[in-house]
């Protein structure tokens, strides 16, 4: 049986993206990976994601795991 509570953090936008400057809308994209990254590594979990058609599997300790899609 699970006992621990998953923790999520909830909020609301203070601008939609639709209408941010180019400028703002990198800025809210480099934020948004951030957050990802870390509140995956906070759960135990790694970061995964796909670059010339390789999965790429980053861990927590900073190591990498590359696998042939």
């Amino acid at each position: 049986m699970v006992t621990e509570k998953i923790k999520y953090r909830e909020g609301t936008m203070t601008k939609s993206p639709w209408d941010m400057s180019d400028q703002e809308y990198e800025i809210f994209q480099e934020e948004a990976k951030k957050e990802a990254r870390e509140y995956l590594f906070s759960i135990g979990q790694p970061l995964v994601y796909i670059i010339d058609n390789k999965v790429i599997i980053e861990n927590k300790d900073g190591s990498f795991e590359y696998l042939e899609k």
